[in-house]
């Protein structure tokens, strides 16, 4: 059969051209880096992962070090990555989670976590067992931090190559020629601190929630947490366990849900909610926006974080403003750069590592030739026309790549579009659905308290059993995999050589 060449999203057949086999450098092991190796090895190219930690996980790799010096963040980049607290536990649904050949289903292991709603720990050793299965680490090089990735040569040139500088534990720095660059780094660790009135000045102790681990410290303080999205109100609560006091800044009432309310109520004595921190007094009092005041021990900003590509030099093709990475088509690939340079995970809210595993699919085609982007005006027209309507809606520019707020279409959309994949089962967008308004009704006790539908109950159980005979095929033809790097049937290419780490 002759072999599908796609054109943005037209297909043609076409048999005469063969694939082609790039070097490819992926930085950083996390979710979607390793998302995007698997993939890239599937489609033969020759892949070298970049990672600065001494395991493949990224966030999910949890690291109770903190940086002392720096508990707001804000050097950049900074000196540690994860952001993951100890008791940190999904809120999503393990059921939502996962690679499409490779379920988050619970193992049957000693130590693991097989509860719907599992603490980061398990999603650690998921990622792990995903990265074994498939014969990743041979080319993941630990403990490696790049420095720069820059053009090698001039923009207008047909074989656009970028030089990527890297640093390892024993300061000895490696600078290597790549055909391509996936930039897979994540997007949870610089964090966003806000300006308040008086912060400068303030003699408490203040962080950002990425600097923090264990409430202990914070025994018998008076703590403010400014920030009631989920990590806030997670660090709020727990938090109010040891401290004398804790009171969660929202920015409007809106933000109180039904489940925040419930917990008020219940921990009224030592947990509280604020409207908006107007100022921070060199008396250590912190000023809310109603005049209200109390003197605090400690300040945690719970405000989110910012992209960060410190390494990245593209002459100004790519920019961070305002948390807008961009231009970006489709969130993927800068129009003047493309294909050599891609993004994988850059929206938020979306089913990871799914979309991950599509976004990786479609660069790892499009390097190889199997796919065809459109011409750089038209991407670029289209990143704009994604930018005006957004304008239109109202939506602030740092949420740009929120793709959420069109529910699981634009999910769908781009995984047909881009890669051929599935639609989302009807039973795990209800799963999704019914987990966050259970969230929003019962704060404290969601993740252990649910009731399944029919549906999603008769969804969960075959997807249970896919999950095992999945299990089951890769078992026994895990060495067949490795030794032919799962590489598609029809392949107009040699077979890729696998690399062994430096």
């Amino acid at each position: 059969m002759p072999r599908k060449t796609h054109l943005g999203d037209m297909v043609c057949d076409d048999d005469s051209m063969p694939l082609q086999r790039k070097k490819v450098c992926v930085i950083g092991a996390g979710m979607a880096g390793l998302a995007a190796a698997r993939e890239l090895r599937r489609e033969g190219h020759d892949v070298t992962v970049l990672e600065q930690s001494g395991d493949v996980g990224g966030q999910w790799l949890y690291n109770p070090r903190l940086d002392l010096a720096d508990p707001l963040g804000a050097g950049e980049p900074v000196k540690v990555h994860s952001s993951i607290y100890a008791s940190l536990r999904l809120i999503s649904a393990r059921e939502n989670m996962g690679f499409t050949d490779f379920r988050f289903a619970p193992k049957d292991d000693d130590g693991r976590d097989r509860r719907r709603f599992p603490g980061h720990r398990e999603v650690y050793l998921y990622l792990k067992d995903f990265c074994d299965t498939f014969g990743l680490m041979e080319f993941v090089r630990l403990n490696t931090r790049v420095l720069r990735v820059a053009m090698q040569q001039q923009p207008t040139s047909r074989c656009r190559q970028w030089a990527v500088r890297s640093v390892d534990l024993a300061k000895a720095e490696t600078e290597e020629v790549f055909d391509a660059v996936v930039v897979a780094n994540g997007h949870y660790s610089q964090p966003r601190v806000p300006s308040i009135q008086g912060m400068e000045a303030w003699s408490g102790r203040q962080m950002h929630s990425h600097s923090y681990r264990t409430p202990e410290p914070f025994r018998g303080e008076v703590v403010v947490v400014v920030g009631s999205g989920e990590s806030g109100k997670d660090i709020a609560m727990e938090v109010r366990q040891v401290a004398k006091e804790v009171h969660l800044v929202a920015q409007s009432m809106k933000e109180v849900t039904p489940g925040l309310a419930k917990v008020l109520a219940k921990h009224g004595v030592s947990l509280h909610v604020q409207l908006l921190l107007a100022r921070l007094c060199e008396d250590r009092r912190a000023v809310f926006g109603d005049g209200s005041s109390v003197v605090a021990d400690t300040v945690i900003y719970c405000t989110g974080y910012d992209y960060s590509f410190p390494f990245l030099d593209t002459a100004g093709a790519v920019t961070v403003d305002d948390n807008r990475v961009g231009p970006l088509f489709e969130h993927v690939f800068p129009p003047s750069l493309a294909p050599s340079l891609s993004f994988i995970g850059i929206p938020i809210k979306v089913f990871a590592p799914w979309f991950f595993e599509a976004q990786a699919k479609w660069v790892a085609q499009v390097l190889s030739g199997r796919r065809t982007l459109p011409p750089e005006e038209e991407m670029l027209r289209s990143v704009e026309e994604w930018y005006r309507s957004r304008e239109i809606a109202g939506v602030p520019k740092k949420y740009t790549h929120d793709v959420s707020r069109f529910g699981i279409t634009y999910m769908d959309e781009f995984g047909e579009r881009y890669c051929d994949f599935p639609r989302v089962e009807g039973w795990n967008i209800e799963l999704l659905v019914a987990s966050y308004l259970n969230m929003v009704e019962n704060l404290e006790t969601f993740r252990d308290d649910y009731q399944d539908t029919d549906s999603i109950r008769k969804g969960v159980e075959a997807w249970q059993l896919a999950a095992k005979q999945i299990h089951v095929n890769q078992a026994a033809s895990v060495g067949a995999q490795i030794q032919s790097l799962g590489l598609p049937e029809q392949q107009h290419m040699e077979p890729s050589t696998p690399r062994t780490p430096q």
